[in-house]
């Protein structure tokens, strides 16, 4: 059998297309790449990153697409990780991935010179409460989320009214992980965020994401919408610098940006694992990424 490329990996929900239209998004998003690696002539697949019969030294490379239960499976995950980069190409590699698994990787950027929402990292086992934290940061209204997370996972808002019907929960969480404590931002929900695409450290597209009304969560999980949107060039400069800020250059990257409370272009997050692209918006980025598989790894 001649040998793999590349691999596209999914998580074993989405190996399939169906009817539901939340799962053939995803299949149709991870079709785009795959037919174009093989129209460049690389023999491709698409696989559950956790397949157990598969041999991932058979292939020159792995891409990371929609593994999207490797949060809820991090140690499974992590220990397949470890062994599968010894077999072959990781796109993007384990060393960055590691490093933005974790939500730490904003303060690195930061240091960067790269502007990140007001953030301060509560570390596992600390012992203060929401409301004297609160009142040390001067901070009325936050969100609270896990440094190692996804789809919002025990993503709160957080005000002076509910900081003691949370406390059980939040004892519970920074027992056993790290968290965020951001002051809300309430132009992600009056005007959406933005997230730009950039392969090899171009930006290729954008789209504005935008939350339900009644709700601050612009992920499609919770009734958030997409919309076809055009950056500004401070946008393109700012979300191309954040990627090269990184500890290497990522060969994709999604850059999530909002304007902040005080109107300044500032970096939500940058996912460089498994991040939506929404080739479905735009198929000729798909040709794009696969180009530069093929030129990383050929």
């Amino acid at each position: 059998m001649k040998p793999y490329d590349c691999i596209i990996l999914t998580d074993s929900r989405y190996l399939q297309d169906s009817t539901d239209v939340y799962k053939h998004n995803v299949y149709k998003e991870d079709d785009y790449v795959v037919q174009a690696l093989k129209d460049l002539g690389l023999n491709t697949e698409r696989l559950a990153w956790d397949d157990p019969n598969f041999d991932w030294s058979s292939t020159k490379s792995v891409v990371f697409r929609t593994t999207w239960d490797y949060f809820d499976r991090f140690d499974e995950f992590s220990k397949w990780l470890e062994s599968v980069s010894k077999q072959t190409r990781l796109i993007n590699s384990e060393v960055i991935i590691r490093w933005n698994i974790d939500k730490h990787y904003l303060l690195d950027l930061q240091q960067n010179g790269i502007h990140i929402a007001e953030t301060y990292v509560i570390e596992q086992g600390h012992t203060e409460t929401l409301e004297t934290l609160h009142r040390k940061l001067n901070w009325n209204e936050t969100v609270l989320k896990p440094c190692i997370s996804g789809a919002a996972r025990h993503t709160y808002k957080l005000n002076e009214k509910n900081l003691n019907a949370h406390e059980a929960i939040f004892k519970t969480l920074i027992a056993n992980e790290a968290m965020l404590l951001q002051p809300f931002q309430h132009n992600i929900v009056d005007k959406g965020e933005i997230s730009m695409m950039v392969f090899n450290g171009k930006y290729t597209h954008a789209v504005l994401k935008q939350a339900k009304s009644g709700d601050f969560r612009v992920q499609d999980d919770f009734g958030g919408s997409v919309h076809e949107y055009t950056p500004t060039p401070e946008e393109i400069t700012f979300a191309e610098a954040a990627v090269k800020a990184c500890i290497e250059l990522p060969l994709y990257a999604r850059v999530d940006i909002f304007e902040d409370n005080k109107g300044k272009v500032a970096l939500s997050e940058l996912e460089l694992i498994e991040p939506e692209l929404w080739f479905r918006n735009h198929p000729e980025a798909a040709i794009k990424l696969a180009k530069a598989i093929k030129e990383k790894i050929t």
